[in-house]
């Protein structure tokens, strides 16, 4: 039994996580305990200034216009299910790429089997990477949706989305960004982006404990509620309040989990997304550069650092990948993904379905001497071979 254990799993969820997340998650459920907005107590309106404050640092650090762009909800597939069933109606089009998670691709599939929308998916023909050109080609009069993810959560590649959203912009349709993979890992700015909607998770390169999701929604972008139900705001009417942030954010918060997530921003902030950023595209070199010395192993990522996201997906020749997964915690601590990671279509284009790859995603908190450890691992794996 080797070292251990090796978390290699940060693109599902990130560990460890700061101490602060720890600390604020626990002294909220000790100290605080109350409903925010629901309330005149102290502890009542203490709990809805922690939601204002997180909602604030969330807008700054994405670069949103205003705080009431920023929905809580549960997770990224929350985010994804309100902004596709929310702006859809019956007759609509969508394009979108082949590299999409199930998040993406069974709401558009129920959508679609109902007949109430059609949909066009991208050949993804280009490898790893679909272009702004290949969404503009696809646009019919009755598209009214482009939907792209950030950046793979099986090959790493960042997809060109400024140059999606402004062919979305140029066309009078909407665009809707899942940066599930990105928001936290790589420096992003949403006005820049151009992005009408995007959908973001507080559990991955944010830091936050699961639990916690945001929905950014452009002023002025017309949308269904999702859920409807208590807000704390204008209780005498049946109507669900037509104003933002309350419109979309029906029910109680997971206030724990914005408690932990406003703290991994404070950490983010204070360390430096291009810090943390240029460390884990270090470990993917060194880790890149390992990987392509031992027989039998084939990547799939391109070369070049910049374009991509710290995940490493690949298989060795005559192993399955969930065999190797096995192997690699049981026999050396380290703690993987393996398989179709939740994007089949992705692995379609890439060649790899349906036996799917083995991913390391790195994170923050991973060392030299980690990727130092998986190299020796798949080494003496590729030997017995």
């Amino acid at each position: 039994m080797g070292q251990g254990p090796v978390y290699f799993d940060n693109g599902a969820t990130s560990w460890p996580k700061p101490e602060g997340v720890y600390g604020a998650a626990e002294q909220y459920l000790r100290t605080g305990g109350a409903n925010p907005g629901r309330s005149a107590h102290a502890r009542s309106l203490a709990s809805e200034r922690l939601l204002y404050e997180s909602r604030e640092r969330i807008a700054m650090f994405l670069g949103a216009r205003k705080t009431e762009e920023i929905v809580y909800t549960l997770n990224a597939t929350d985010s994804l299910n309100m902004a596709i069933k929310g702006v859809l109606e019956a007759g609509d089009h969508v394009v979108y790429s082949p590299f999409e998670h199930n998040s993406v691709l069974r709401p558009l599939y129920s959508l679609r089997e109902s007949g109430m929308i059609t949909t066009t998916m991208l050949s993804g023909k280009g490898g790893d990477v679909v272009n702004a050109d290949e969404f503009d080609r696809a646009i019919r009069p009755d598209t009214k949706l482009l939907l792209c993810t950030h950046a793979s959560n099986i090959t790493g590649r960042i997809m060109p989305v400024q140059a999606i959203a402004a062919v979305a912009a140029s066309r009078g349709v909407l665009f809707l960004l899942d940066a599930a993979q990105t928001a936290g890992a790589i420096p992003l700015n949403l006005q820049e982006i151009g992005a009408d909607m995007a959908a973001f998770t507080g559990h991955k390169s944010l830091l936050g404990p699961p639990g916690v999701g945001m929905l950014y929604l452009r002023e002025g972008v017309s949308i269904k509620p999702w859920r409807e139900g208590g807000t704390g705001s204008r209780s005498d009417e049946e109507k669900q309040p037509s104003f933002m942030p309350d419109y979309l954010e029906a029910g109680t918060m997971n206030t724990p989990g914005i408690a932990g997530l406003n703290e991994g921003l404070k950490y983010i902030n204070d360390t430096g997304v291009e810090t943390i950023r240029n460390h884990e595209l270090k470990l993917c070199q060194k880790l890149l550069s390992g990987l392509e010395q031992i027989p039998g192993i084939k990547i799939f990522r391109g070369s070049s650092l910049e374009n991509y996201v710290a995940v490493v997906s690949f298989v060795m020749e005559g192993m399955d990948s969930g065999e190797l997964g096995f192997i690699l915690e049981e026999g050396y601590g380290i703690l993987c993904r393996t398989g179709l990671h939740c994007a089949p279509q992705a692995h379609r284009s890439i060649g790899t379905f349906p036996g799917g790859t083995v991913r390391f995603s790195l994170g923050c908190f991973n060392t030299e001497q980690e990727v130092d450890h998986a190299l020796q691992a798949l080494s003496e794996i590729a030997a017995r071979l």
